[in-house]
């Protein structure tokens, strides 16, 4: 997401560094950690993310990646994600940093569908945030709509590798 601002517009300015802080702050937390906030934060907004359906495309972009992960085992599935996170090298995360955008958003946003339907389990049953990332979460929480989604846009933007980067 674009953050244009002018010279006069404050509330621009506001908006990308409320949306850069808390997206540092998730970043900050343990790998796990931004696991089960990226999930309660789609359980809190997953129809609003989802509203307007990712298109033919962008499905077909992230299929055979999301079909590949969805045959693995729970513990492979937890593994991919973490490496997804934490940006190791594999075919798996390279692929990812090759996505759009809004086609890394799709891609999430498929998975988080399949872990509510029981198709994908990545994360434990027993996963619960920490105080620090409640905190995050009553933050994202207290920004607007579109401050939100450009919180969970950075963050997915940000996981894998750029195969073509350096």
């Amino acid at each position: 997401m674009t953050f244009a601002a002018n010279q006069g517009d404050h509330s621009n300015v506001y908006l990308k560094e409320a949306v850069m802080e808390t997206v540092t702050a998730v970043e900050n937390l343990s790998t796990d950690q931004q696991l089960a906030l990226l999930w309660v934060i789609y359980q809190a907004l997953g129809s609003s993310i989802t509203s307007v359906p990712p298109g033919p495309a962008r499905l077909f972009l992230t299929g055979g990646l999301l079909l590949q992960i969805k045959q693995m085992s729970q513990l492979e599935q937890l593994r991919v994600m973490r490496e997804l996170v934490i940006r190791v090298n594999t075919p798996i995360t390279r692929q990812y940093g090759m996505f759009s955008e809004k086609t890394k958003l799709a891609f999430w946003s498929q998975l988080f569908e399949w872990m509510c339907t029981g198709e994908v389990i990545v994360l434990p049953n027993d996963y619960k945030l920490s105080p620090a990332s409640e905190k995050i979460f009553k933050q994202i929480a207290s920004l607007d709509f579109n401050e939100q989604i450009a919180v969970l846009r950075h963050i997915v933007v940000n996981m894998g590798i750029d195969p073509l980067a350096n």
